[in-house]
């Protein structure tokens, strides 16, 4: 248990069909980081690191990524992309070493949840305060602050779906077909909106790769355009989907 290969915390880390979750498993972890992070949490689980502390690593690394976006140059924008992708790995590692050590909690998940709150808000702010081009007040900063309420308020409503299930007596689990609205026309509107993908700009590991197309742009310019305009449609995006969002589940069976 001391000393597990690789193969054997893949195998009990990352079980049947965690690559195919349904809204929980983002593309790049399907694509590339669930290949790498069994090395990583192998080298936790030989060191008898718990998950909870990958999840507070975790968290460091989205915050990080989000403080140094908010310096100017080019430099800042490729540091804070890495950064979003190590933070990405310690996401993947932290559920892997629980499950394969059998140390999975309600507490692990709900921080786990935390993480993800903090690293989109902190980025989306330190987003802002580039745009403005300094730390002073302004309304870039303003802007990247209202995307960050957005980004924020898409993922309460996501929660409160649990929440209120729970209060109500309602079994946790729901059914794939209470997912769909109850309207015909809504449920194509929803299958369009989500083809289109767009609200992943407002994403961690999304927009810290549409920050560094920004910065070279800028870089080429010689201003901030590239960077204001991905504030402005960051602000857009994430006040039309918190709509959309909340329509779709008022519209579906979820709190039924």
């Amino acid at each position: 248990m001391s000393k597990p290969s690789v193969d054997d915390v893949r195998a009990g880390g990352q079980p049947e069909g965690i690559k195919e979750r349904v809204n929980e498993e983002h593309w790049a972890g399907r694509l590339y980081m669930r290949d790498i992070s069994p090395y990583v949490s192998t080298g936790f689980i030989r060191l008898g690191v718990p998950p909870n502390p990958i999840t507070y690593l975790m968290m460091a690394f989205g915050v990080l990524a989000g403080v140094v976006l908010a310096f100017g140059g080019l430099w800042s924008a490729l540091l804070a992309a890495v950064l979003v992708q190590v933070y990405l790995l310690l996401d993947c590692s932290d559920g892997e070493v629980a499950r394969y050590t059998g140390r999975t909690s309600v507490a692990g998940i709900y921080l786990d949840r935390i993480g993800h709150y903090l690293a989109e808000i902190t980025l989306l702010i330190g987003l802002g305060i580039r745009a403005q081009g300094g730390f002073e007040a302004g309304g870039w900063v303003i802007a990247g602050m209202a995307a960050a309420i957005g980004a924020a308020l898409i993922k309460v409503e996501t929660d409160n779906v649990s929440v209120a299930r729970a209060k109500a007596g309602l079994p946790d689990k729901i059914p794939e077909t209470a997912m769909q609205p109850r309207s015909a026309g809504l449920g194509l509107a929803r299958k369009l909106a989500s083809s289109l993908r767009f609200h992943r700009v407002i994403q961690a590991v999304e927009l810290s790769l549409l920050a560094v197309v920004a910065a070279v742009v800028d870089a080429v310019r010689g201003d901030l355009l590239a960077t204001q305009v991905l504030v402005a449609v960051c602000v857009a995006v994430a006040a039309l989907q918190t709509v959309l969002h909340l329509v779709s589940v008022l519209a579906s069976r979820r709190l039924y």
